[in-house]
This record gives C-alpha cells, structure tokens and sequence, in this order.
C-alpha cells in the first residue's frame, strides 16, 4: 500500500526556538500562547491548533498528524486544513526554511516619558548582565541552600511576628527623626533593586531570558522593574513559581543581616529602634508583594499556579456577566466559573481587609498622637 503523496507527504518544522506555552485559562477559553524570540511577535490558538503545530518538528508527515488528531478530536484533516494553517504559520515566518524573521530594531532611547513619570533602561544587555550574575550565584542557588536560607528567613518573621508590638512603636519613633527614616527609606529602596535583579537571576536559572533592567518613575515614587521575556513558555510549573517568587525571597535575604544586628543589641540602643522599624516595613514589603492583587507577584504567582492568564480583569467581565445574563455566564466552563467567581470574592474581601486594616492604623496614630 502506498503512503501518503501531495502536500499530506510533507514533514514542515517550526523554527528552531519557537515557544509554546502550557494550557492557559482566558475568559471562557483555553489558550496556548505563540511567541517568536526574533521578533517577540505572539498570539494566542486553541487546543486543537496547538495539538497540531506542537507536532510540527519535521520528523512527523502531515498525514501521520492529521491521522493522530482523527484519534484525539474524531475528525480528520484535509489538504484545505492544512494549507490554512500553514499559510498562517507561513506568514508570520515560523516555519523553517521559509522567510527569515525581521528581527526587531535598535532599542529606542534609554529614556522615554516625562519629568513626571516615565522609564529609564538602566543596563545596556540585560540578558547578558543577569547571565554573568547567575554564573556568580550559582553556587548558592543550590535546592540545600535555597531551602536552608528559607528556614531562617520564616524563623526570622516568627521571631519579628512575636516582637510585633515594640516593632510598631519603633517605627512610630523613626517617623519623627527625619535622619534615620532617609535611611531607612534608602535602604528599603535599595532592597526592591535587588528585589528586581533577584527575578532576573531566577529566570536565567530556570531557561529564561531577561529583556530589560530600569527605572521606572511616577513621581514622587521611582521603582526599578525587570522584564522577564519568556516566563509563560517555561514547561514547569514550579519555575514560573520560583521567578515570580524571587523578588521577595530576595527582601527577606536582605533583612537577615539587619536582623542579626538587631538581636544582638541590648533592649537601650537607640540603634535598635531604627532597625526594628527597617525590620517591619522590610517584611511588609515583602509579605505584601505576595498578595494576589495585581500587579503584585503574588498575583503573578497565583495565575501561574491556576495556569491562568488575565485572571483579574477575566473575573470581573464574567461577573459582570452573570449579574447581567446568568444563562450566558452558564456556558462558561465550571472550571472558569469556580476560579472566576472565587477569586472575585476573595480579592473584594481581601481588599476590604486591606482598607480596614489601613484605618485602624490610621486610627491608632491619630488616638496616639491626641
């Protein structure tokens, strides 16, 4: 018998270094994302198209695909089929042998925006740079030591959790000694620089790249941010943890040091005042970040964990829908309709919880100072 002839015969590729993503989660849907490293052009398919295009690495006949997606999905493909997929995958240049991509243009100025607000590109190759730190790091980022530094770090929030109270009137008395609260206001803005790199350093760890490292300001408050190019297409769930985790891990690191000054200190020292308030606020800097709110890394964590992508502005436009139309809320798969609507509430109470808690404080210092 013979095989199959015509285009159904052919073995096309995609070009080498093509990502895909894992299954994620849109609104009603699920989505794979395409992405093309050269030219940083992506989009998104279903799982069928995904089911083909994952098996395009040249080793397999469309006929041999098509008869594995007949299996899958109970419907076989023609000639047609395929030659609107590939026309796709034609035109955005990512098959192999086909046209070669446009690579993107010189980076535009390092500086973009206005006085006011706006960004600043810090390092030149930023890849390259959080490449030669990761080299530098290596040693450390061992399982052992990543989870013997963890322990203390834990160890180091149980003790500061039990000394709350005198960490809360420290940080009264720092807000009224304009000197040591610079510092600590400097100190704790150099703990979100290296909060940044830290993302960068995990991500070169795990298979990823870094596209920028700067500064990015809304007046009067400057950050720094690190862009992280491909995290979405990273296969393990766990990696796509540990760099959104990074960043805070890297506040906790910070503090260790600090910490340890300020157990050794008898309960007199004024220094200690001054380190019990940079304890505080560095722990709810970090602790904080791990909230599920956007934009915060927590937030990022959890869509990584739920292998969902939009999940904030997907849950309000289904919640929005189902007060206005509960039938077709109801074709939402129960999947996104538990997710959607449990992760509504819970941020609405979590926000509520938040401005509360501000209030009290709020209250506590005015009560204080009367």
């Amino acid at each position: 018998m013979s095989g199959p002839t015509g285009l159904l015969a052919h073995r096309p590729a995609l070009r080498p270094g093509i990502l895909l993503s894992p299954p994620l989660l849109n609104g009603p849907a699920v989505v794979h994302l395409v992405k093309d490293p050269v030219s940083g052009a992506s989009f998104e398919i279903g799982p069928k198209e995904f089911f083909l295009v994952s098996r395009l690495d040249g080793s397999r006949s469309l006929a041999e695909i098509g008869a594995a997606y007949g299996e899958a999905f109970g419907r076989r493909l023609g000639e047609g089929n395929w030659q609107q997929l590939l026309a796709l995958l034609g035109s955005r240049r990512l098959l192999a042998g086909g046209p070669a991509p446009e690579a993107p243009g010189p980076p535009g100025p390092p500086r973009s925006g206005t006085l006011l607000r706006g960004t600043l590109r810090l390092v030149a190759d930023a890849d390259a740079a959080t490449a030669r730190l990761h080299r530098l790091l290596r040693p450390a980022l061992r399982p052992v030591v990543l989870g013997a530094l963890l322990l203390v770090c834990l160890a180091m929030e149980g003790v500061l959790a039990a000394a709350a109270g005198g960490l809360v009137r420290d940080l009264w008395w720092l807000l009224s000694h304009p000197v040591p609260l610079l510092a600590v206001a400097t100190l704790l803005w150099l703990s979100t620089a290296l909060h940044e790199f830290a993302h960068g350093v995990a991500a070169r760890h795990v298979g990823g790249t870094v596209g920028e490292i700067g500064l990015r300001w809304r007046l009067p408050v400057a950050i720094m941010y690190c862009t992280v190019d491909n995290y979405r297409y990273l296969g393990r769930r766990r990696d796509q943890l540990a760099v959104a985790a990074a960043g805070a891990f890297a506040n906790l690191l910070f503090l260790l040091p600090f910490f340890g000054w300020w157990a050794a200190l008898p309960e007199a020292d004024a220094t200690g005042r001054v380190l019990g308030a940079l304890l505080l606020l560095g722990s709810a800097q970090a602790l904080v970040n791990l909230l599920p709110l956007p934009p915060l890394d927590g937030y990022t964590m959890l869509g990584h964990a739920l292998r969902v992508t939009r999940l904030a502005p997907a849950s309000s436009a289904y919640l929005r829908l189902r007060l206005r139309d509960r039938a077709a809320a109801g074709a939402y798969p129960a999947r996104a309709r538990r997710l959607y609507l449990a992760y509504g509430a819970g941020s609405a109470l979590l926000v509520v919880l938040l401005v509360a808690a501000a209030a009290g404080t709020l209250w506590y210092a005015v009560a204080r100072a009367s």
